[in-house]
């Protein structure tokens, strides 16, 4: 639960990268400089790097979530990210002072809830449905954060976007293939996992008119762990000696992932690095497959690749608009 949408003033029209919901960071730095090649080429490595390390992650929530409560899982997983970003926030300049300051307090605590939520949601989906079947629908969220961006963000949407949400949905249903019951009711997590993403995105996009990408980067940890501490001590559960290495692994790779992730878009733009980050639909069928003996079934494949599709148009019609704004 991979700014995703991305934050500052160039994420106005980003739909942000493809990574899970239990391991995007809500918010990272905008680039310092505009990117050179060998900056870029770096940049694209380390967000591959972080696709890899997101998707181990959502494997190691896969088994963590079959044994115990996923708020409990979160809970722990947030302490450790709030340590992460209060480090963090501590060494960017200004310090903690200036990344506790939001014009829009009220906002950044309801997203950072709002984000807990969702990674609860889809570490269900992950034990009920499987990390490949979970992705192939979650992937619908930036054609929802299109479909929402005009109500919540007062933008406008063209016929093209809403040609591509239509198109992804198509993709969405292929994958449930109505009638088999190969999914039945459990596949709402995902879906709705994906719609709280999307929301969370555009407010992230919403409060990026007020406050600094290390801003909302503060809050979303902060508030996610106080949040998630109010439900989870509620779950609290002794851990098994054999599950600490895993319980450990997940926050390593958290920080690892987030780090990766910040590092990536201080060297280039979101846009530029956005289609790399479907490289986690890889990883994570590798994964699915090879680990937990997830099958990919050719419904999911074709309708996981239109949603992907569909996601890249809707991508590639942001980068033209910002085109033709800059040529004005």
């Amino acid at each position: 639960m991979p700014d995703n949408p991305q934050t500052g003033p160039q994420a106005g029209s980003q739909t942000g990268p493809l990574m899970s919901p239990a391991s995007q960071p809500p918010a990272v730095p905008p680039p310092l400089a505009r990117p050179r090649a060998d900056r870029q080429g770096t940049a694209i490595l380390m967000i591959c790097g972080s696709t890899f390390i997101f998707a181990a992650q959502d494997g190691v929530s896969r088994h963590l979530g079959a044994v115990y409560s996923p708020i409990f899982i979160v809970m722990l997983r947030y302490w450790f990210f709030a340590l992460f970003v209060i480090l963090l926030c501590a060494r960017s300049p200004g310090g903690l002072s200036r990344a506790i300051h939001s014009r829009r307090p009220l906002v950044q605590i309801g997203r950072g809830v709002l984000l807990v939520v969702e990674v609860v949601v889809v570490i269900e989906a992950f034990v009920r449905l499987g990390l490949i079947n979970t992705h192939a629908i979650f992937a619908c969220y930036p054609l929802l954060i299109s479909a929402l961006s005009g109500p919540i963000l007062g933008e406008k949407v063209g016929w093209r976007r809403w040609a591509a949400v239509a198109v992804g949905f198509l993709g969405i249903m292929i994958v449930l293939n109505p009638g088999s019951g190969a999914l039945s009711h459990d596949a709402i997590l995902p879906f709705a996992g994906a719609l709280m993403y999307a929301v969370y995105g555009l407010l992230t996009r919403l409060v990026a008119r007020d406050d600094s990408a290390m801003v909302s980067f503060f809050w979303t940890g902060i508030a996610g762990a106080f949040a998630s501490t109010l439900a989870g001590v509620w779950y609290w559960q002794p851990i098994a000696g054999p599950d600490i290495p895993w319980l450990l692994t997940l926050c390593v790779t958290s920080v690892m992932g987030h780090f990766l992730l910040i590092k990536a878009y201080e060297l280039a733009e979101a846009s530029a690095l956005q289609p790399f980050s479907y490289t986690q639909l890889v990883w994570i069928s590798i994964f699915g497959v090879t680990i937990f003996g997830e099958t990919l079934a050719p419904n999911v494949a074709i309708g996981g690749g239109i949603v992907v599709f569909a996601g890249m148009f809707t991508w590639w019609r942001s980068r033209q608009r910002e085109r033709a704004a800059a040529g004005r």
